[in-house]
C-alpha cells in the first residue's frame, strides 16, 4: 500500500507511523546490543573496567601533569586502586551482561534512533526548514559521541579515583559490587552525551519561539547555578572535578546563545523578504 501524503494522514495514521519508527529504532538498538553481548570481553575488560586500572590514559596524563608542577604524592600515580570488584548476586553477572549490552546498543545505535526520529518529524517541515536542518543527524550524533567520550575519559576516571581513595577509616576495605562500577561508567557516559545535546535543543526551542538569545543571556546566572548543580550530581563531591565538568557545559551554553541568535537572525531575514516581495 502506498504511503499517504502527510496532509491526508489522520491522527491515528500519525500514531501508526510513529509506532513503526519506534519499532525500527528499537530493532536497531537491539541489533547493536546483540553485537555488544557477543563481544563481552572487549566491552567489560577494555571499556567498562578500563578506568579501574591505573594504566588508563587519563590517570597517566594527570600523573604526568602532577609531576610537572611538582606534586609527586598523588593518587593518579599509584600502582593500583585500593579496591576489588566483586559480584554478590547469583544472577548478578548475567544481569550486568544483559543491561550493559542494551546500554551499549543505545550508544552505538544513537544515530539510527535520531534518523528514525527525523524521518517521522521531517515530512511535517517546509522544504526550506528541511534544507536548513539537513545536518541534524550528523551534528547531533557528533555532539552525543563527544559527550560520551568526555564522560568516559574525564568524568568516569575522576569519579572512580576520588571514590576509590576516599576513606573514613583504615579498618574498612573497599569491595565494590560490579553493578556499582558499571553504573558509574554508564551514567557518566550517557548523561554527558545527553548534556552535550544542549545546542541542538536550544536550536529547536528557538525555532518554535520558546527561547530567544535575550532570554538565554538574561538568565545566564541562573544557568550557571544549574550547571554547577548538574556537575555536582554527575561528578564526585570535589571542587576540581566539578569545575572540569562545568567548563565544557558552560561553553556549550555560550555556543547555544550564538546558535539561537543565528536562528532569530535568519527568521527575521525571511520575514523581511516576504514583506518586500
Amino acid at each position: 500500500m502506498a504511503k499517504k501524503n502527510i496532509d491526508e494522514m489522520s491522527f491515528l495514521d500519525h500514531l501508526e507511523d510513529l509506532r513503526w519508527h519506534l519499532i525500527r529504532a528499537t530493532l536497531g538498538v537491539l541489533i547493536a546490543a546483540v553485537l555488544a553481548f557477543v563481544f563481552k570481553r572487549f566491552i567489560f575488560d577494555v571499556i567498562i573496567f578500563g578506568p579501574t586500572n591505573m594504566s588508563f590514559p587519563t590517570y597517566e596524563g594527570l600523573c604526568k601533569m602532577s609531576q610537572l608542577i611538582g606534586i609527586n604524592d598523588t593518587t593518579f600515580c599509584a600502582d593500583k586502586f585500593p579496591f576489588i570488584i566483586q559480584n554478590r548476586n547469583v544472577a548478578g553477572q548475567f544481569s550486568a551482561h544483559i543491561w550493559t549490552s542494551i546500554y551499549a546498543g543505545f550508544i552505538v545505535g544513537f544515530p539510527y534512533v535520531l534518523y528514525q526520529l527525523w524521518s517521522f518529524i521531517s515530512p511535517g517541515l517546509k522544504n526550506n526548514e528541511r534544507k536548513n536542518s539537513r545536518g541534524f543527524i550528523v551534528i547531533a550524533s557528533l555532539l552525543f559521541f563527544t559527550g560520551v567520550l568526555f564522560g568516559y575519559y574525564i568524568v568516569t576516571p575522576l569519579s572512580i579515583n576520588f571514590l576509590a581513595n576516599y576513606t573514613i577509616s583504615e579498618q574498612i576495605q573497599n569491595e565494590f559490587d560490579v553493578s556499582s562500577v558499571i553504573a558509574i561508567v554508564r551514567s557518566s557516559a550517557i548523561a554527558s552525551g545527553l548534556v552535550f545535546e544542549l545546542p541542538i535543543v536550544i536550536y529547536f526551542l528557538t525555532k518554535i519561539g520558546i527561547v530567544t538569545p535575550q532570554f538565554l543571556k538574561k538568565y545566564r546566572k541562573f544557568a550557571l547555578v544549574i550547571v554547577l548543580i548538574l556537575s555536582a550530581i554527575i561528578t564526585p563531591p570535589d571542587i576540581a572535578s566539578q569545575v572540569i565538568v562545568a567548563i565544557p557545559i558552560l561553553l556549550l551554553y555560550q555556543i547555544s546563545i550564538y546558535i539561537s541568535a543565528i536562528v532569530v537572525r535568519n527568521q527575521k531575514r525571511k520575514e523581511n523578504k516576504v514583506k518586500h516581495s
